[in-house]
């Protein structure tokens, strides 16, 4: 089982995340639900911060998922320094998709 300790993740370049975002739309299909290719989703600031407040959470472990309609969703857990999901806290989902709530720029080009 992996170790966290809070410090997983880097940054890229924006160059670097707006060729690696331009080629997964380039090969994504649309969405079954939606139909349209499904670029983003968008998590507010109060339920990421509600996740990483939990006892012992060193981040966020995102899954990807299907709802009942079969739109994409992702689902967001804290991730404890074991590298066990965080069950018993709080999980999220309820992000806004793009589209078509989408920004402008390199990474929605």
């Amino acid at each position: 089982m992996p170790k966290f300790d809070g410090t997983e993740g880097a940054p890229i370049e924006r160059g670097t995340a707006a060729k690696w975002t331009r080629n997964y739309r380039q090969g994504a299909k649309p969405d079954p639900a939606l139909g349209v290719v499904v670029k983003a989703h968008f998590f507010g600031r109060e339920i990421l911060e509600k996740i990483l407040a939990q006892d012992g959470c060193m981040g966020i472990r995102m899954y990807y998922a299907r709802d009942e309609r079969g739109q994409r969703q992702l689902v967001l857990v804290g991730a404890n320094a074991d590298g066990n999901d965080m069950l018993e806290g709080t999980i999220a989902d309820g992000s806004k998709v793009c589209p078509p709530d989408c920004s402008t720029g390199d990474l929605d080009e």
